[in-house]
């Protein structure tokens, strides 16, 4: 599929959207509920942290990768946009809350053809990108996203310092989150930053897992008949963070480390983490700024 690119990109143009990846295997925790509704302070979840570190980090959209049987109750907890936080903390001026900007928020649910297929967590990155790319380039080519902006709700840590950081993670070079010198390829849930070569790349990973027959390397013409075994299909719905987003670009990369970040990938380490300061001093944001909320419909008033 061709999409028309933009003439030139600057940073009055440049869209920065953001990925929150919710579909993909669930972790240990098994909750009768999405693992990512899981509190990281009172009254406040993982899916909600990940959300309000995408909006400091300047993302201009928010795509949140979710399937249809649990959207509902996520969607209720979230709503559809949040407060960009430049503009809400942003007292100077006669009338600062009339310049406040809202960031929109998008559900995109996984294809049914990738379902219990490769609907892997790097999955959902890559299809809510895939989404944001054709939703956008449909109302018009300034639309489309430059970069796109990737905030797990299994990785906290404060996002208030992205603020200062907003002119690297929107520019040419990749943007990552570390801690301790480690980043999303050491399968660690750190935020990162990539673009179109990028997206290629990762993509070209997903498609190396199994299908369902036994492809004759001989002859690849040939149509296959040969069924692999059930626990072998499909081997990219398991595929870890690890074995997708690999061979990143260092050397040409801007770096935020975070000192309190933290990897919720299992029990253990969530267990940990509700015992640290973070833990204790974190605090939901206020209602004005991020609460559930829906947009109007159109020609209504509420």
């Amino acid at each position: 599929m061709e999409f028309n690119e933009k003439t030139f990109s600057s940073q009055a143009n440049f869209h920065l959207a953001g990925i929150v990846p919710i579909a993909g295997q669930d972790l240990d925790f098994e909750m009768p509920y999405p693992d990512c509704m899981l509190p990281v302070a009172p009254n406040y979840t993982m899916i909600e942290a990940a959300v309000v570190e995408a909006a400091f980090a300047g993302c201009d959209t928010i795509w949140v990768v979710c399937n249809d049987d649990i959207a509902p109750v996520v969607r209720h907890r979230v709503g559809d946009f949040i407060q960009d936080p430049l503009y809400f903390y942003n007292n100077i001026g006669p009338n600062p809350t009339g310049q406040r900007k809202r960031i929109p928020i998008f559900w995109v649910p996984i294809h049914p053809k990738d379902r219990d297929r490769r609907d892997c967590l790097s999955w959902s990155v890559i299809h809510g990108a895939l989404a944001a790319l054709k939703v956008s380039s449909k109302l018009s080519k300034w639309m489309i996203p430059d970069k796109y902006y990737v905030s797990f709700p299994y990785g906290i840590f404060d996002p208030r310092p992205l603020k200062k950081f907003r002119k690297q993670i929107k520019s040419k070079n990749n943007f990552y989150v570390s801690s301790d010198n480690k980043t999303v390829q050491d399968n660690y849930y750190c935020s990162f930053t990539f673009g179109k070569e990028e997206f290629i790349k990762y993509r070209r990973n997903i498609r190396k897992g199994t299908g369902k027959y036994i492809s004759n390397p001989e002859n690849i013409n040939s149509i296959p008949t040969e069924t692999l075994p059930l626990e072998e299909r499909w081997s990219a719905r398991f595929f870890e963070l690890n074995q997708v987003f690999t061979d990143l670009n260092i050397e040409n990369s801007e770096f935020y480390e975070a000192s309190d970040f933290y990897n919720l990938a299992d029990w253990s380490s969530y267990r940990d983490f509700m015992g640290t300061e973070l833990a204790k001093s974190i605090k939901r944001p206020t209602k004005a700024f991020f609460t559930y909320r829906e947009f109007n419909s159109i020609a209504k008033d509420t």
